[in-house]
């Protein structure tokens, strides 16, 4: 197995302290937000073999095994992640995998270079993610019930936003939430930079259920996705639990640590709470209008010691074991490539000793054995 050497990704909304507390290092003063492990071409991980997606290629059915490779292609398949958020990451969305080949073949038809800041699908894979918290860790997840989101908006007592609180009230669901969002996006931008200052100085007197999205425009001040992020249900994850995003779902993570796994992909619609490029008619044709539970998952245990986090797709399996002091040790090895990260205390795999934010990649079929004192996360796929 190959001790990697992660690339942490700076964005502006990390945490500054978050990631280095995690790896027991000083923290440099600048935003730490993301460590990524894995093959992505943006920033792969790197071993004394060379980079994964060096390793990967030279021979892809040694490293991630003929099951996967016929399954996924040679290419692996997850992007596994540390997120540290200091602050409210952009709204957003991901198209399914039809809407995805579909998006992604019209803008190369267009020819829209891929690194266009207009560009909305920067490749033809979907991107179902999860994220499992290492920290309490708030986050935005799915449509609230319409009703209740009409209760929220009026509850702020600005005049400006009596429209919305009507068409929550007045239409089905899904099509209330569809006009609303619309209108919220595609409204003056001027005039809903006045209706975003009044309402977040109201969040801000009010405080409660309004203290996060008091927050959020603290961060994007005028920003329309503010508006929007009220249509949402608000989560608080606790130290284990997590959520999974499929595709349609509008969602924002907000603040907290938290290990987080997705299907290698780049393409994201967004919604708001972002200087980037929205395209309304795109994210209205991508996104699911229907009220739903944010769905906390917490890990199943087996008979091994094995959580796993369950979820309805394939390019991904993550699971995490728990080991006390003294315990015996568990036999990880499988036919499908595997990434383990240390989160906790300290674990060895193999002839690696982890301590916290430490990971290797193991190659399919590859003896993968770990023992210690502490907490290990195993990312795989279902082949």
């Amino acid at each position: 197995m190959d001790r990697l050497d992660n690339t942490i990704r700076p964005y502006a909304w990390g945490s500054t302290t978050a990631i280095p507390q995690l790896l027991g290092v000083e923290p440099t003063g600048e935003p730490q937000a993301e460590m990524w492990m894995g093959a992505h071409p943006g920033a792969p991980s790197r071993s004394d073999r060379g980079t994964l997606v060096e390793i990967i290629a030279a021979d892809p059915e040694r490293e991630l095994g003929a099951a996967a490779v016929a399954k996924f292609g040679p290419g692996l398949p997850f992007l596994l992640k540390i997120l540290a958020a200091g602050g409210p990451l952009s709204l957003q969305v991901h198209p399914n995998l039809e809407q995805a080949k579909e998006g992604y073949a019209d803008e190369e038809r267009r020819g829209i270079p891929v690194d266009a800041p207009h560009r909305n699908y920067k490749d033809a894979n979907h991107k179902p993610e999860l994220i499992c918290a290492l920290t309490e860790f708030d986050g935005l997840c799915g449509f609230r019930d319409p009703a209740r989101a009409a209760d929220l908006l009026a509850g702020l007592g600005v005049d400006s936003l009596k429209p919305y609180v009507d068409l929550l009230h007045a239409h089905p669901e899904e099509a209330a939430l569809r006009e609303v969002l619309t209108a919220v996006l595609s409204a003056d931008r001027e005039e809903m930079a006045h209706t975003v200052t009044a309402a977040a100085a109201a969040c801000a007197r009010l405080g409660g259920e309004y203290a996060p999205y008091a927050d959020i425009a603290h961060h994007y001040p005028g920003d329309p996705g503010v508006i929007a992020a009220m249509l949402l249900n608000h989560v608080r994850l606790q130290p284990g639990e997590a959520l999974f995003l499929g595709a349609g779902v509008p969602h924002a993570y907000l603040n907290g640590l938290g290990v987080e796994i997705m299907a290698n992909s780049d393409n994201v619609l967004r919604c708001g709470l972002t200087p980037k490029h929205v395209d309304v008619p795109e994210l209205l044709r991508i996104v699911r209008f229907e009220p739903s539970d944010p769905g906390v998952l917490r890990p199943e245990a087996s008979p091994d010691g094995e959580e796993v986090y369950e979820t309805p797709i394939d390019e991904f399996r993550l699971s995490r074991y728990v080991l006390p002091t003294g315990g015996a040790a568990h036999d990880l090895t499988r036919e499908t490539p595997q990434i383990l990260l240390c989160t906790a205390g300290s674990v060895r795999a193999g002839e690696h000793e982890l301590r916290p934010g430490q990971s290797v990649f193991v190659p399919a079929g590859e003896k993968a054995e770990v023992s210690g004192s502490g907490t290990v996360f195993r990312a795989t796929v279902v082949a």
